[in-house]
């Protein structure tokens, strides 16, 4: 009789995020939310994560390790809707009101409006086609190690992706704010509007949240990504730099397009050099191989 799987460090991470989010939801008002939303998550999700590793160990193994090296990436979407819980009913706006200063000296003094327009639509099509595909960066990365047939790396890639992208969202609560675009409604927007920038709009306007935007989770995700590449998939060095240009894309798109303030942006970055601080921490620890043994990086 095989042993039960042991969870993967990705998911005893997410497993410890829902958790944490339950532990902090006491300190924060619910109304109208049920206040049950969050501790139903904090033992749903373990469940979901603790069948599967059954599944790969006593039913279909391969199906269900599969089925693993994914379904982190789309409970992200879950950790990132639970965030909504978060927002406030009363705002003062007291932190954009001080970084909207640092975002009018980037735009204007330091050209960053004036010098993606310089070529009329190219570069706003570019920007705003960057920050529409931050949705597809987890599976861009485990799809990466698919096709470099090293899919026995996919958790190491997935946890330190989760990280950078987690460790955002865990700071949301505590930085109600909203995006520019609509607590300066009409000023400062692009000088050009594309089809992509509607579209984007559309669907942060359907499917975002209004807890906060710092810091920016398209910008530490994106950065986790390029991050979890290059150390995890050295021998193609390209595809994580290819992904840390990106990265650098997303951050500006995030600013031009009034999505984020440039604080935001550099505290996506922040947060993702942490969280592959972390991870090369641990993985260099000389107790590593026991560290794996249990599923860590």
């Amino acid at each position: 009789m095989r042993a039960p799987a042991a969870l993967r460090s990705s998911e005893l991470l997410l497993r410890g995020f829902f958790g944490y989010v339950a532990i902090i939801s006491l300190a924060f008002p619910h109304e109208p939310r049920s206040p049950a939303l969050p501790l139903g998550l904090t033992f749903g999700v373990p469940a979901l994560l603790a069948a599967l590793a059954y599944g790969e160990a006593r039913v279909h193994r391969e199906f269900f390790s599969i089925a693993r090296d994914w379904v982190p990436l789309g409970l992200t979407l879950v950790a990132y809707r639970e965030m909504d819980w978060f927002s406030p009913l009363i705002r003062d706006h007291h932190l954009e009101l001080k970084w909207i200063l640092w975002d009018l000296w980037l735009l204007y003094d330091g050209g960053l409006q004036r010098g993606i327009e310089a070529l009329g639509s190219i570069g706003p099509t570019y920007f705003e086609f960057c920050y529409l595909l931050v949705y597809a960066v987890g599976p861009f990365a485990v799809a990466v190690l698919y096709f470099a047939h090293r899919r026995e790396r996919v958790n190491q890639v997935v946890f330190l992706y989760l990280l950078g992208t987690l460790l955002a969202y865990a700071l949301f609560p505590f930085f109600p704010s909203d995006p520019p675009r609509t607590v300066f409604a009409g000023a400062d927007l692009p000088g050009i509007a594309t089809g992509l920038r509607r579209f984007n709009l559309w669907i942060v306007g359907g499917y975002g949240i209004h807890s906060s935007v710092f810091p920016s989770a398209h910008v530490s995700s994106a950065f986790s990504a390029g991050f979890a590449l290059l150390l995890f998939v050295p021998e193609r060095k390209w595809f994580g730099w290819g992904m840390l240009i990106y990265a650098t894309s997303v951050a500006i798109a995030t600013v031009y397009g009034r999505y984020h303030y440039a604080v935001d942006a550099i505290a996506g970055l922040a947060v993702s050099l942490i969280a592959a601080g972390l991870v090369i921490t641990v993985t260099s620890f000389p107790a590593r191989r026991r560290l794996r043994v249990r599923g860590l990086p």
